[in-house]
Order: structure tokens, then C-alpha cells, then sequence
């Protein structure tokens, strides 16, 4: 297999084009779900706005991506992202998924990223860049974007949910919502003390149970007591 280089799409990569839309239809024939259809001609244009992530090996397109603006530049798209299938399953679309995030972040960096996918790796590589599970409600408004839906094979679902949901889920990254840290992994020594504080706080626990059934058996027999000692009284 020839080395893959992964680079910003330029008008050297033009003629590429056609290509690579011819890529994007077979895989949408191939998973059997949707994806939107782009001409040559968008695609071409992508690549000329330095809007584009290709991979090159061997002198031919194996993988691309492009960045679309909606919203007049609150959101951004990372879309068509697309692999030859002789380089699936080598890492490569994280490759050019992490680029194209990395593009997006340089020219919009106040910008909402966002995506639909009915890809599980997609998804995948979405979270691992920081990506959210959204509703649709929380994606741009802007018709041109859902527009782009209309020559997806389910975008009948799309208008008969009232554009609320479909086979595509939606996922986003927000810049002014910082990642919460990632947990951090503990060698053996660590878990080891963990699992010791926590069979510890177990006793603790139990035996604190014990104690505070053990008050309300009294309680409950001292309520009894002064019951019993009261009924003995005779007012009258």
C-alpha cells in the first residue's frame, strides 16, 4: 500500500472532482442510507475555497472531506466525508475527520461544528473530537442546509417528521462548551486502594444502618412503654 499523504484540497487537486463524487455515490449505494449528492462542480469550488481535507496515495484520491458555513458562519459542517474501500478500516477517516476539524477550528473558531451521520464510525470519531448527541432543533435553521438533504433517499422521513428527526443522528461540538475532563486511568495500586476505601465505607455504611435501626427499635419500644403507662392512668 503507498504512503497517503492528507492535505488541504487546492486547485491542484481539481480534477480530482468528478472522481470523488463518484466515490461518495457508491458508498451511498453501498450502506443503502443517504447521503447528500454534490456535483463536481461543488466540489471543485470546496477545494478552490481551501475548504477541503483530501488524502493522496499513489497519485489517487482515497479519502476527502469538505467544510460548509451555515448560519453566516455560526455553524459549520464537516461533510462528504468519504473513503476508497480499499483503505477502510486503516484509521484513515479519523485521519481526515481530525484535519478537517482541525481546518474548521482555524477559519471559524467561534463557530458551532456540527454533523448528521447514519455512520456508527462516524460517530465514533465524532465523539472522540469532542461532538455531542443533539436534536435536530439545536442544528441551523438555514434552509440551504437541509436543502442539501433533498437528494438523500430518506429525506421523505425528514419532511414527515417536520425536520425533527430522521435515520441520520446529530451530533455537534461547542466551542464555549468546554469537554468535561476525561476520567483518569488508574494503574493496579490505585484501583486497589479505591476498592479498599470502598469496601471500608461499605462497613462504615452497614454498621451505621445497624445502629440507626437499632436507636429506632428503642424509640419505637419507648413509644410503646409510655403508651402502655398512660392507658394504666385513670382520669375520672
Amino acid at each position: 500500500m503507498s504512503e497517503i499523504k492528507i492535505t488541504i484540497a487546492g486547485e491542484a487537486h481539481v480534477h480530482f472532482a468528478e472522481e470523488i463524487c463518484t466515490m461518495m455515490e457508491q458508498a451511498a449505494q453501498q450502506r443503502g442510507t443517504g447521503i447528500a449528492k454534490r456535483s463536481p462542480l461543488y466540489v471543485s469550488a470546496k477545494m478552490m475555497e481551501g475548504k477541503a481535507v483530501i488524502a493522496i496515495s499513489g497519485g489517487v484520491p482515497v479519502g476527502f472531506c469538505y467544510i460548509e458555513t451555515w448560519g453566516h458562519g455560526k455553524y459549520v459542517a464537516n461533510s462528504g466525508l468519504i473513503v476508497h474501500p480499499d483503505f477502510r478500516n486503516t484509521g484513515l477517516a479519523r485521519d481526515i475527520k481530525a484535519e478537517a476539524f482541525k481546518l474548521s477550528r482555524k477559519k471559524f473558531p467561534e463557530a458551532k461544528i456540527f454533523g448528521i451521520t447514519t455512520s456508527l464510525a462516524v460517530m465514533k470519531i465524532n465523539s472522540d473530537l469532542g461532538y455531542k448527541p443533539v436534536t435536530f432543533s439545536e442544528l441551523t435553521t438555514d434552509e440551504e442546509f437541509w436543502k442539501g438533504c433533498q437528494s438523500c433517499r430518506n429525506y421523505d422521513i425528514l419532511t414527515r417528521t417536520g425536520r425533527s428527526h430522521c435515520l441520520c443522528t446529530g451530533m455537534m461540538y461547542d466551542p464555549n462548551k468546554p469537554a468535561k475532563p476525561a476520567n483518569k486511568k488508574l494503574n493496579k495500586e490505585e484501583r486497589w486502594e479505591r476498592f479498599k476505601r470502598f469496601i471500608k465505607f461499605q462497613g462504615f455504611k452497614e454498621g451505621a444502618d445497624r445502629l440507626r435501626q437499632k436507636i429506632k427499635n428503642k424509640s419505637g419500644n419507648l413509644k410503646f412503654n409510655k403508651l402502655s403507662w398512660l392507658s394504666k392512668i385513670s382520669l375520672f
